[in-house]
C-alpha cells in the first residue's frame, strides 16, 4: 500500500469539518499498515479481514465491510460515501446503496470502475474536496428523486 498525500489531505479535511472517517479493507494487516505509517489515529473505525472473519462478513463485492464500518460510526449507508480503487469495492458500494461511490482509477481503469458502480471516477483524490463531494451527492440524489407529476 502506498501512501498518497492527496488521500491524507482529504481525510484531514473531512475530519476538520466533523466528517467521521472509517476504513474498510479486505486486508488482514490493516491495523499494522496504519500503525506503521503513523496514521491509525485518522480512522475512527477499522473493519479489516480479521474483523470480517470474526464477524462472518462476506467479502467484496458484497457491501458487508462498508455497512459494518458505517454501523460502527453510527452512520447510514445512504448518508455515507465509499472511496475505492478496486472494481469489487465500487461494486460493493453500489450494491450497498451508498450516498456516493468514488472510484480512484490508479490503474487506468476509469471506464471499468464507472461500469461497475462508481458514481464518480477520479485519477487521484487531489481532484476532489468536501465541497465537490457534497455537490456530487446532491447531483446523484437529484437524479434518483422521483419526478414531480
Amino acid at each position: 500500500m502506498g501512501l498518497y498525500d492527496s488521500t491524507l489531505k482529504l481525510i484531514e479535511e473531512l475530519r476538520v469539518h466533523g466528517v467521521r472517517v472509517g476504513l474498510a479493507t479486505s486486508s488482514k494487516n490493516g491495523d499494522y499498515v496504519l500503525k506503521k505509517a503513523g496514521i491509525l489515529h485518522l480512522f475512527e473505525t477499522r473493519v479489516d479481514g480479521i474483523v470480517s472473519s470474526r464477524l462472518g462478513l462476506r467479502g467484496k463485492p458484497e457491501p458487508d465491510i462498508f455497512t459494518t464500518a458505517c454501523g460502527n460510526l453510527g452512520a447510514a449507508p445512504d448518508r455515507s460515501i465509499v472511496i475505492e480503487d478496486a472494481v469489487s469495492g465500487v461494486q460493493a458500494g453500489a450494491k450497498g446503496k451508498f450516498a456516493l461511490v468514488i472510484g480512484i482509477a490508479r490503474e487506468n481503469n476509469a471506464d471499468e470502475l464507472k461500469a461497475n458502480g462508481a458514481d464518480v471516477v477520479v485519477e487521484d483524490l487531489a481532484e476532489t474536496d468536501l465541497e465537490k463531494i457534497n455537490q456530487w451527492v446532491s447531483a446523484k440524489r437529484a437524479t434518483l428523486a422521483p419526478a414531480a407529476t
